[in-house]
């Protein structure tokens, strides 16, 4: 299949149609669609409350829609059964906001834990596979030491190892820059591009943060009132014109200029 220029379609790791949902009688989604091409990266932004986390439960397969249809690697979500879900699952890296590292687990066995757990590794090739990949996070120091011993980015960086060690085809990030300081977040966004350019994933990031979208994104999403209202890749978005975009990113500006700090 070509698109119009005579190009190849690209493939598509996600698709999204006409999905709606509601809780207690509270529509959450409204009718979203979305289209995330194999390889690249869409963020989605809006308000709290706007449909965002919602929509990433149904394609990581925690909700069924009311109405609508999500498709994964071309396969119907609500359509599987569990034993098709978790192999879906296995497909997947989730970087949680609050990283949902075990406490009591030190660096190591934390990122050793999927492979522990889904896979018929020997402890040697399971530790092999654990230094290698801590190495590429720069954490190789920290083996031993405990999530409660870390800064936040670190443990974001132990979420994502852990994440990323069975070379998800498709990572989910929801919020990962919540709370951090600046420097923490460029950070973490570097760590998102570096997701990418090692593993070849599809990625969704959720962020309310336009500047780290802007930096990462093949195309971003704006969630208003459970719909997707634009999307698009970052320079065309820059220029749209719906009033819902201008006064996310002028509430987002006015914002960011409360938040600096005094010059001089």
């Amino acid at each position: 299949m070509s698109d119009t220029s005579g190009k190849p379609a690209p493939t598509l790791a996600i698709e999204v149609r006409d999905l709606h949902k509601s809780f207690d009688g509270q529509p959450a989604l409204r009718g979203v669609d979305l289209v995330v091409p194999e390889g690249t990266t869409c963020v989605l932004m809006g308000v709290s409350g706007s449909g965002k986390s919602v929509l990433m439960k149904h394609i990581m397969g925690l909700i069924r829609p009311d109405r609508g249809t999500v498709l994964v690697e071309g396969q119907e979500v609500a359509r599987m059964d569990e034993s098709e879900l978790d192999q879906m699952r296995r497909k997947q890296g989730i970087l949680f906001q609050a990283n949902a590292l075990f406490d009591s687990l030190n660096v190591f066995d934390n990122v050793a834990f999927p492979l522990r757990e889904r896979t018929q590794m020997s402890e040697v090739e399971i530790r092999e596979t654990v230094n290698k990949t801590l190495a590429k996070v720069g954490l190789s120091h920290a083996t031993e030491r405990f999530p409660g011993e870390l800064s936040g980015g670190m443990q974001k960086r132990v979420g994502f190892a852990r994440a990323t060690i069975l070379q998800p085809k498709i990572l989910l990030y929801d919020d990962p820059t919540a709370g951090l300081d600046p420097l923490t977040t460029a950070a973490v966004n570097e760590i998102i591009v570096t997701g990418k350019q090692q593993l070849g994933a599809t990625s969704i990031v959720i962020t309310p943060d336009v500047a780290s979208a802007f930096g990462m994104a093949d195309n971003l999403a704006l969630m208003h009132e459970g719909r997707i209202v634009e999307s698009g890749p970052p320079a065309a978005f820059r220029e749209s014109q719906h009033p819902a975009v201008k006064a996310f990113l002028r509430n987002w500006l006015a914002r960011r200029s409360q938040n600096r700090p005094p010059q001089g």
